[in-house]
């Protein structure tokens, strides 16, 4: 009994593989749909990946890479190794501490709509803190006036353009690869497929892993790595929104039109916001 018990472990540690620093990481955005391609990504087998969101490069940058190395999972030379934080993306130090762990990290960035995130975001605050000003305060310093205040995060998260030049100071595009968070919910597959592209692996994740929630509004995976039941993302994911003064949603998207113009042209991508 015990002999065959110790052979079994012996042959886990080479079968576990060892624990290494990502080679691919998304980097964002908050409410843009990143959990949804954690997840989805996860089902591929050359893919191990954490999965709560380590905030190393934002807030525990002093601990230092070996301890960040400790909380990745077991992988084979043959896989990758991922973790998502979405809040590097718009965290100043970020670029340049992936850079220095390795330049050749590739980069995911899932965004959306940059007026439907924000209220998603404000959606998400209040049902944590109920007694929060309203949307539309804290969109703008004056509204008549049509000052938006790009000081309150969730708006400045939006102004995508702005945070990528940061990251291209040190990272080139074709090293950053920019997820539609519109079309993973409508074409989940296509944009999993191109995710799949990116990080150079074979497509294993297609049509067959996902079926549309009604419920809930978006795709879900019919099976997973570990069980062959289908799974959801959790209760905090596809929130009723809340209602907005149309005419404040019109003016937060003129804000927002010379930004994403600006993105498009720098990702060469039209991601059809307008």
């Amino acid at each position: 009994m015990f002999k065959a018990q110790y052979r079994k472990d012996d042959n886990m540690t080479t079968h576990l593989g060892s624990k290494r620093l990502p080679q691919a990481l998304i980097v964002g955005v908050k409410k843009g749909g990143t959990r949804a391609v954690l997840e989805f990504i996860r089902v591929h087998p050359e893919v191990r990946a954490v999965g709560t969101e380590p905030h190393f490069f934002d807030r525990h940058y002093e601990r230092g890479l070996e301890w960040y190395r400790s909380l990745m999972p077991r992988t084979l030379s043959s896989q990758i190794t991922m973790e998502k934080t979405p809040s590097y993306f718009v965290t100043k130090e970020a670029p340049r501490r992936i850079f220095n762990m390795s330049r050749d990290t590739k980069l995911i960035v899932v965004v959306r709509n940059p007026v439907t995130r924000a209220i998603s975001d404000y959606t998400q605050t209040l049902s944590k803190k109920p007694d929060i000003p309203t949307f539309e305060g804290l969109s703008f310093q004056n509204r008549s006036l049509g000052l938006v205040d790009t000081s309150w995060n969730a708006i400045r998260i939006g102004m995508y353009v702005v945070h990528l030049q940061n990251w291209l100071q040190y990272f080139p595009l074709s090293q950053i690869h920019f997820v539609s968070g519109e079309k993973l919910i409508t074409d989940p597959a296509g944009e999993m497929g191109k995710v799949q592209d990116f990080l150079g692996i074979k497509r294993v994740i297609t049509d067959k892993h996902f079926y549309f929630n009604k419920t809930k509004g978006f795709p879900c995976l019919k099976k997973t790595e570990s069980s062959t039941l289908p799974r959801c993302l959790g209760k905090s994911k596809g929130r009723t929104h809340v209602q907005i003064d149309p005419e404040v949603i019109e003016q937060l998207r003129d804000f927002y039109r010379p930004y994403n113009i600006k993105f498009y042209e720098t990702v060469g991508q039209d991601f059809r916001w307008e």
